[in-house]
């Protein structure tokens, strides 16, 4: 059988996906580089700092699911253009924001534009793929490596643009980058198919389009903002404060109830059915480590380098380089490594490799030479490089095509939720900010890092070592009922 080949078509629509992806990963992490001029600016503390970076990344993970969900019922094509408009205009409140809270409720906001996109996009590319599973395998890895990548380069742009145009550039850059995207999608995307109200006789058999669940997105929103929201206060609160107390609480009642309510009602917003595949499941959970380590250290790491190190924005963007180096060789060969080895190994040696990453950065400290500090950054890349897009490759291997959407939303989901907790938890264990405080914090962090990666890799291990989507059903899909 000839290789795999990208048509113009595809080039297209891989390219305009993937710029969806790359304005809502960049602001994962372009932030982080601005939190010292931030602080002096706004004159926001540490706590505050932790909900500008967090505010986004919350809004983004409790909403994914239910964009999901609007994916499926009125087209991933206009569900994703809704979500770069909404982005849009939300870079540019954060540009003019004056204040803590303003810049907070508009990074939420842009949180929401990023949830219509993210899942929307890997819909929109699985559909363009859907007759040719090796096609589906490399045009998911050149989707995840421009995300990836982005996300890398966060830093490296920031401190650039900062020190060009100071910290509001970061935001207003995102602008040209909306309007570009928008139109290459209203000019290349095809419209997507949506699923259809029912199924008519002789037809074949596809899952009934679900209504959005309301009571189960307030349940979401409530457990984990209160989750995080405790996470971030414990350290300048104290652990017995009631606020604390309360806001943990607060979130295992929400949780209990969502877990009640989405085993009982008819359209859940999150299907429980789906993770009792394994793969599924397993991708998932290894989804949520990923996240929670990459992203909390990232934090720290900014902190690291600007407060203990005494780097200049700038500087402390260039540090990060190799992370853009290493996502962008190892994503690139994960396509072809999961294609001819399927997902499993893939992701236990990615985990593996970055959780010797992790484990290096352990040993840092103030006085410690840049180039220690560096070698480290590239391995953490290159493992999560090789993993991320082999697990994104399980998931839709393991639902059926029409439920593509909603499958990449709740994996999506749980690794933005991951990466909040990782920016509360890591960002909390480094204290006011002070030089001695950041670098005990990144020493716990990386620690808890470490074991974490490598629990991932055993994860890694109940994923089916044939996980590469079939033409038209992936093999061992689960349907909404649990039925194969």
């Amino acid at each position: 059988m000839p290789p795999a080949r990208f048509t113009p078509a595809l080039i297209r629509i891989v390219a305009t996906v993937s710029a969806g992806f790359i304005v809502t990963q960049l602001d994962v992490t372009i932030v982080n580089i601005a939190l010292a001029r931030l602080a002096a600016d706004l004159n926001a503390s540490v706590a505050r700092l932790q909900w500008i970076v967090d505010a986004y990344t919350l809004a983004f993970a409790v909403l994914m699911l239910s964009s999901g969900v609007l994916g499926d019922r009125y087209g991933a094509r206009r569900m994703y253009a809704a979500g770069l408009v909404v982005f849009a205009l939300a870079s540019l409140a954060c540009g003019l924001a004056n204040a803590p809270a303003a810049l907070i409720a508009a990074r939420a906001v842009q949180g929401a534009g990023a949830a219509l996109m993210l899942p929307n996009s890997l819909a929109l590319l699985n559909e363009a793929c859907r007759h040719d599973r090796a096609l589906r395998a490399r045009a998911v890895g050149f989707w995840t490596a421009a995300g990836a990548i982005s996300i890398a380069a966060g830093p490296v742009a920031g401190g650039l643009l900062i020190a060009a145009f100071g910290w509001r550039s970061i935001f207003l850059v995102n602008l040209p980058l909306c309007v570009a995207g928008l139109a290459a999608t209203l000019a290349w995307v095809p419209a997507s198919h949506r699923a259809p109200p029912g199924n008519h006789a002789g037809a074949p058999q596809r899952p009934a389009v679900r209504s959005l669940d309301v009571r189960g997105q307030l349940l979401a929103i409530v457990a984990l903002t209160a989750f995080t929201g405790a996470v971030i206060e414990w350290r300048p609160l104290g652990f017995a404060h009631p606020a604390v107390i309360g806001g943990f609480a607060l979130a295992l009642v929400a949780l209990c109830m969502f877990i009640r309510l989405e085993a009982r009602i008819a359209d859940p917003m999150l299907p429980l059915a789906m993770l009792r595949h394994p793969t599924f499941s397993a991708a998932v959970l290894f989804g949520v480590c990923v996240n929670l380590t990459y992203y909390g250290t990232v934090f720290v790491l900014a902190l690291y380098l600007q407060h203990a190190r005494g780097e200049s924005p700038l500087q402390a963007g260039l540090a990060f380089m190799p992370l853009t180096g290493g996502f962008l060789l190892s994503n690139l060969a994960s396509g072809h490594a999961v294609a001819r080895y399927g997902a499993r190994l893939p992701m236990m040696v990615g985990a593996l490799v970055a959780a010797s990453g992790y484990a290096l950065l352990s040993v840092i400290d103030a006085a410690t030479p840049l180039a220690a500090v560096l070698a480290p950054c590239l391995l953490i890349p290159l493992g999560m490089g090789l993993a991320v897009p082999a697990m994104t490759t399980a998931v839709l291997a393991s639902v059926e095509p029409a439920r593509a959407g909603t499958a990449s939303a709740l994996l999506n989901t749980a690794r933005q939720a991951g990466g909040a907790v990782g920016v509360a938890a890591f960002g909390a264990l480094s204290g006011t900010g002070a030089a001695a405080q950041v670098v005990a914090g990144l020493h716990a962090d990386t620690a808890i890092s470490t074991a974490l990666l490598l629990a991932a890799a055993g994860f890694a291990w109940f994923v089916r070592q044939d996980a590469v989507p079939a033409p038209g059903r992936a093999p061992g899909a689960t349907r909404l009922d649990g039925s194969r």
